[in-house]
């Protein structure tokens, strides 16, 4: 099966058997599910959850507790996400990570990830803003006995193939290659705000 979910839905958000899920979604709602957008199937919001199972709040925290609710109850996940006419989930990203352009289109670094690991030479990639332009650290996978000068030509090989693959609001203007794979959390989820 696959399933979304976080600690304070204990655990499960949304869920579907392996037979029955859309690709690229992680389920139907196991709570109410909401997507904070104008237009939820086609404009990613934040998701937003409610239901008998979700936290009440964090144990003597009030100011987590205003940051983590809207005024009418919603639990805030600080995940993006579209939701279709027939209630799959599909994420998109983190309300954190999203990085807005100068022409007011939402960019998700995570999508542009999972394009750059299709890439020949990517091992681990992190995509973010910097003075408005996209830039993408690669940590690389290099085949033995590559050269130093070969090397050189590795990052715009990546971004111009990756590029192939990515819509112009959102192309990738540096591929910068990194020596030693990214710190993780405990999850094994890139700990991004260290790399800004």
């Amino acid at each position: 099966m696959v399933g979304y979910g976080m600690t304070e839905a204990c655990p499960l958000l949304g869920w579907e058997w392996w037979t029955d899920f859309v690709p690229g979604s992680c389920g139907k709602p196991v709570h109410e599910i909401r997507i904070d957008s104008d237009d939820p199937a086609h404009i990613a919001g934040e998701i937003q959850a409610r239901g008998a199972n979700m936290t009440i709040g964090y144990y003597k925290n009030p100011e987590a507790d205003a940051a983590a609710f809207t005024e009418d109850g919603w639990f805030r996940t600080g995940d993006l996400g579209l939701m279709d006419e027939d209630g799959n989930i599909f994420i998109r990203g983190r309300l954190k990570s999203m990085i807005l352009n100068s022409s007011g289109q939402n960019i998700y670094p995570e999508e542009l990830e999972a394009v750059l690991a299709g890439c020949p030479y990517v091992a681990e990639s992190l995509v973010l803003d910097r003075g408005g332009k996209i830039v993408a650290l690669v940590y690389p996978e290099l085949p033995d006995g590559t050269d130093r000068e070969a090397e050189y030509d590795i990052p715009e090989r990546i971004r111009s193939q990756a590029n192939r693959s990515l819509p112009s609001y959102s192309q990738i203007a540096k591929v910068e290659l990194v020596d030693r794979p990214f710190e993780k959390t405990p999850k094994m989820s890139i700990k991004r705000y260290l790399y800004k």
